[in-house]
């Protein structure tokens, strides 16, 4: 819609300063194609618009483009028209223009051909019409039956096919009931997971192995677990033991959308276990932004990018269980936010450096912290193994141990990370 405006209030250039700030109120009302041709040409006149320096005249061009609802390139040609001819006029498009060969009716013959055959391929639509004047004598068919293939897709993807036939695919969305589309509140509470995949690559015809990231999101306690594949036979028992592995009873899990997680197997198996399975909601890209981030500046950073074979599953999962997670809860530190809320209501995230810590030192931080523990764990146990080596001793023995597992994979190619 198109409208028309009460300019009493716009005289100047700086007038229309004031009004792209949004300080000039003016008043509306609906126009038509030839008045609206008019408006431009006389706010043209009123504003002297070749008299303007260069920075004036965009202020009148934004001017034009923000109420005549044109286009920037529209009103740059009509501005162009009215420098060389002294006015604003519709122009009609020009050009050589031959005469085709096939007529509208020809195009809405086609179109009733493929509504009747169902959109048939370009051959066998052409193959069609050829019969239907070759064998059945429809005179309507005589240019039909000759056209080329290529020829017939150009007719189909013409306005007049179009305008008689719109075939539209829409797409078709998977509603799937597992799970609950919304983001995990722990509340303060550990025992909420945020679980991604992170694969290691395929080579030749050869699959990688594939990385189980799972990351409390109040402790951020992190293990991480190796599979050859993510079909249910090989990722459910990395799921029991990635489970039974946190030092804490698992209220719920969070994960994106992936169908490895989203299914009636890990569905059935995190209800026995009295888990609540949640996914990540449409357009909501930091609902399971934490197991993301974990994905790159850990899993990634000491497991690089190049190919590992999915047969390595058992040896990788060994490393992990025996240096790679003890490292990352007891001697990583991380940092966690503290949230503020600002003068307009919006929540802010700090990250202090006092609230650095470990994942372990966050557990053991937290109220009544032996009561999120499971049956048969302690704090006293979880620090004696945490003091048992020192950050840099922990650190070294990962490292060798890794630089020994990328030997047996990589040989004595160097691995690109």
């Amino acid at each position: 819609m198109v409208t028309h405006m009460n300019e009493t209030k716009i005289r100047t250039v700086e007038d229309i300063r004031r009004f792209l700030d949004g300080t000039v109120e003016v008043e509306f009302s609906v126009l038509d194609k030839a008045e609206r041709l008019q408006w431009l040409q006389h706010t043209l006149v009123r504003f002297r618009f070749m008299r303007l320096g260069k920075s004036d005249r965009g202020l009148v061009r934004r001017y034009l483009e923000r109420l005549s609802g044109y286009s920037r390139a529209q009103i740059t040609r009509h501005i162009e028209r009215y420098m060389a001819e002294g006015r604003v006029v519709h122009k009609a498009p020009g050009g050589c223009r031959f005469k085709g060969r096939f007529t509208a009716s020809d195009v809405a013959l086609l179109a009733e051909t493929d509504r009747l055959h169902g959109q048939l391929c370009g051959a066998t639509t052409r193959k069609l019409c050829e019969r239907m004047y070759t064998v059945h004598g429809d005179r309507r068919y005589e240019r039909l039956a000759g056209i080329s293939i290529s020829h017939l897709y150009n007719l189909r993807r013409s306005l007049g096919y179009r305008r008689q036939r719109v075939q539209l695919d829409l797409t078709r969305p998977v509603r799937s009931t597992i799970g609950e589309r919304r983001r995990p509140a722990p509340e303060g509470k550990p025992g909420y997971l945020r679980i991604d995949t992170v694969h290691q690559g395929d080579l030749d015809g050869i699959k990688g192995v594939y990385h189980i990231n799972a990351v409390d999101e109040v402790t951020q306690y992190q293990f991480v677990f190796s599979t050859e594949g993510i079909s249910e036979r090989f990722l459910m028992p990395v799921l029991k033991a990635l489970i039974s592995s946190f030092p804490f009873v698992i209220h719920g899990i969070h994960a994106d959308n992936g169908s490895e997680y989203i299914n009636w197997q890990v569905a059935k198996l995190l209800e026995k276990l009295r888990i609540e399975l949640t996914k990540s909601r449409a357009r909501q890209s930091n609902d399971n932004a934490l197991a993301e981030c974990k994905n790159a500046v850990v899993i990634r950073k000491h497991l690089g990018h190049a190919h590992i074979p999915g047969r390595w599953a058992t040896e990788l999962n060994d490393f992990h269980r025996r240096y790679f997670n003890p490292y990352l809860n007891f001697h990583r530190p991380c940092f966690f936010p503290t949230t503020q809320t600002n003068a307009k209501g919006k929540l802010i995230k700090h990250y202090p450096y006092a609230q650095m810590m470990t994942p372990l030192e966050k557990l053991c931080s937290l109220p009544g912290a032996a009561g999120y523990l499971r049956a048969g764990e302690s704090l006293e146990r979880l620090e004696r193994e945490a003091l048992s080596l020192t950050d840099n001793e922990a650190v070294q023995r990962m490292n060798a141990a890794k630089s020994k597992l990328f030997r047996s994979i990589f040989g004595d190619t160097p691995r690109v990370a």
